[in-house]
């Protein structure tokens, strides 16, 4: 009885080792950032043992980083981009999902092949014929530009497919039988099932499309049209405010922001969704 118990208290010693080394090494970064930003022009941000808590408190930085770019316009085109990009993956992987977990056609399995291929491939991988297929459409320099290679991903439409395959079949030959049309039947049927899904879909094209920084560098030329995350970059290249790295942690601040509120006040359906595409699926 000894032994069993002192097994168990080691096991349970060491699974809050393994959370305490993963919380440290997942959120001392964002903590460094965050009290980097707040530290005053005199505090040395290099001590050892490093200090988390300001002691020249301030908010300045973050007036700088307002005065040095315009901060509300780029997150405005952030927001464009983001909520473009959710509302095109929700609506096109939800029909590509069910087409693939609920239709019957020639080479089916050829296209779940060439989806899941696309994910064995870095982003970077596809950049040129991208750009070269935007400037051929004359979206370059423009944010339809950054929506267009976001528009769908093969993540999101397997991860719809997974929850189109969880609705029983006999009911959508029923619902056919009784004269549904595909339409009908993907509004009527596949919708409601497939909701907790596309919040997991919707969270995750949000956080993407806000937080991607490369391809919106190489479409956009214009500093006007310029995302957050590429306005941000500016911070860093400026030669006064670059060697200063609590402006830089300040905007670094701004820019995630609203992901973590976003997910903070998402993060409930988020899950939910999760737990019933994995039950489900």
């Amino acid at each position: 009885m000894t032994s069993k118990k002192t097994r168990q208290i080691s096991g349970l010693t060491i699974r809050y080792i393994l959370l305490i080394v993963i919380f440290v090494i997942s959120v001392f970064p964002f903590l460094w950032q965050l009290t980097t930003s707040l530290k005053g022009k005199n505090e040395d941000l290099y001590s050892f043992p490093p200090s988390l808590i300001p002691h020249d408190f301030t908010l300045s930085n973050y007036g700088e980083v307002m005065r040095t770019i315009p901060v509300f316009s780029y997150a405005w085109h952030s927001l464009i981009v983001a909520v473009s990009v959710v509302v095109l993956n929700c609506f096109f992987s939800l029909l590509a999902g069910y087409a693939l977990a609920c239709m019957k056609f020639k080479g089916k399995a050829v296209v779940m092949a060439i989806i899941l291929s696309t994910l064995l491939l870095p982003g970077e991988v596809t950049f040129t014929s991208q750009y070269l297929t935007v400037k051929a459409l004359g979206a370059a320099n423009s944010l339809v530009g950054v929506i267009l290679p976001g528009a769908i991903g093969a993540i999101n439409v397997l991860l719809m497919a997974t929850a189109c395959r969880a609705i029983p079949q006999d009911i959508l030959d029923a619902a056919a039988i009784d004269g549904a049309t595909t339409v009908q039947r993907i509004r009527h049927i596949v919708w409601p099932n497939a909701r907790g899904m596309t919040a997991v879909v919707a969270l995750m094209s949000f956080i993407g499309a806000w937080d991607d920084f490369l391809w919106p560098l190489v479409v956009l030329s214009d500093p006007e049209k310029y995302t957050l995350t590429v306005g941000m970059q500016y911070l860093a290249s400026n030669q006064t405010l670059g060697s200063d790295p609590r402006v830089v942690a300040a905007g670094t601040i701004i820019a995630l922001l609203p992901i973590i509120v976003l997910f903070a006040a998402t993060q409930k359906f988020f899950f939910r969704g999760v737990e019933v595409g994995g039950v489900k699926g």
